[in-house]
């Protein structure tokens, strides 16, 4: 039987897997779950005014934070959509404003996102050698992570110890 360092069992990342017999640890906060906290932060600074994303791209030992983004315009436009009909704001999505950061050579990397991506972002995902996906919140449309999963990259809906140690 799998053991599961986070205890999330949808979270199959090599780095959560613990031998058998092993205990999970829950006496302190997960990494994944430190990420995830940063992405909050990160959705923060968006100007958006729909919602309000955010993105960390790791490599895959959770060692180095790779890129970082949110959703917003691009840099040196003003700070502010574009409009305010849905779906028209023209505000760069947060996943896209990390991975044009990341470094192309780098493989297996591991994206934490506050909302799960569009079908676009999953695309650019999963040509940028994304492993898993880590999200909070599913977006209203499950179509980026239907798409992610047909593709082999896992997606892990990580809500699990979003209320502890605050």
């Amino acid at each position: 039987m799998t053991v599961f360092k986070d205890g999330v069992s949808a979270n199959t990342h090599p780095m959560n897997l613990l031998p058998d017999g092993a205990e999970p640890q829950t006496d302190r906060i997960p990494l994944y779950e430190v990420y995830m906290r940063m992405a909050e932060e990160l959705a923060k600074r968006s100007t958006c005014l729909r919602l309000q994303v955010g993105t960390v791209v790791t490599d895959a030992t959770l060692e180095h934070v790779l890129a970082i983004g949110y959703n917003g315009n691009a840099k040196g436009l003003p700070n502010m959509c574009d409009s305010a009909v849905p779906g028209s704001c023209g505000c760069i999505h947060s996943e896209m404003n990390a991975l044009v950061k990341a470094p192309g050579a780098v493989r297996d990397k591991v994206v934490f996102v506050t909302d799960s991506p569009c079908v676009m972002c999953a695309k650019l995902m999963i040509n940028s050698g994304v492993t898993h996906v880590f999200y909070r919140r599913p977006y209203r449309d499950p179509s980026g992570i239907e798409l992610l999963a047909t593709a082999g990259v896992v997606p892990v809906h990580y809500d699990r110890w979003k209320d502890e140690w605050r």
